[in-house]
């Protein structure tokens, strides 16, 4: 059945979108080292799984209003402090916080392995039109984008408060392609894989080790969809 399914699939994609947080650089396993930070300083007022669950209560809360990112988290992060204190925690804590969201501004991007062979090999069959998809701070996604090295690979980019349905469709109208005419590659099935198989597009799934909570879902099989071991594997697929 895999076989099937890439008989001719590099003749009908015209467009291959990326994500980026963890399928092109690693980013997850830093918030999750904030995060035990945060339960770290805030130990007296409770156990981790306590402080996780509070932390991610107070998230899912805020994403209406502060979307995702590094300073979505660190306002939530701040705010479950204060919460759980009922803010009688020291300033010199918050600032333990702050600094440990901070961080997460400056870390590497260093591409993941594969990445940067892949794309590199992509760019050079000069076969589709090559993109990144992301939600987050436009700003911090842009920094990551530049120290990763990988900017040059890509024709467009970008920068999204989050991901359905509507966004790829939105997307592809604006890119002037169809959705059998695009490959979305990323390690969210929620985000990344099944709004895009719903309107007809196909997803390239590359877990990673680590999954956010709020990206957790129920996955499935699809005739659009390919599940990949590395990102390497991608190269079986489109080139």
């Amino acid at each position: 059945m895999y076989m099937e399914q890439l008989k001719g699939l590099e003749d009908k994609i015209k467009v291959i979108a990326f994500d980026a947080d963890d399928t092109l650089w690693e980013t997850q396993t830093y918030f999750d080292e904030a995060e035990e930070r945060l339960c770290s300083v805030l130990a007296e007022y409770g156990d981790s799984q306590y402080i996780k669950e509070e932390l991610f209560k107070t998230e899912t809360q805020n994403m209406d209003e502060l979307g995702y990112g590094v300073m979505a988290f660190t306002l939530s992060m701040i705010e479950t402090a204060l919460r759980l204190s009922s803010d009688r925690i020291p300033a010199e804590r918050i600032a333990e916080i702050y600094a440990a969201g901070r961080t997460l501004l400056r870390i590497p991007a260093t591409p993941l392995p594969g990445v940067s062979g892949t794309l590199e090999k992509i760019s050079r069959s000069r076969r589709y039109r090559t993109i990144v998809i992301t939600k987050g701070n436009m700003l911090d996604q842009e920094n990551k984008l530049g120290r990763s090295g990988l900017k040059p690979f890509f024709d467009h980019v970008e920068i999204v408060s989050g991901k359905n349905e509507k966004t790829y469709s939105d997307i592809l109208e604006f890119l002037d392609v169809r959705a059998q005419e695009f490959l979305m590659v990323g390690n969210s099935f929620k985000s990344d894989i099944s709004p895009v198989l719903k309107i007809g597009g196909y997803g390239a799934y590359i877990p990673f080790h680590t999954t956010w909570q709020h990206e957790r879902t129920d996955e499935y099989d699809h005739p659009k969809l390919f599940r990949l071991e590395s990102f390497s594997g991608l190269e079986r697929l489109v080139l």
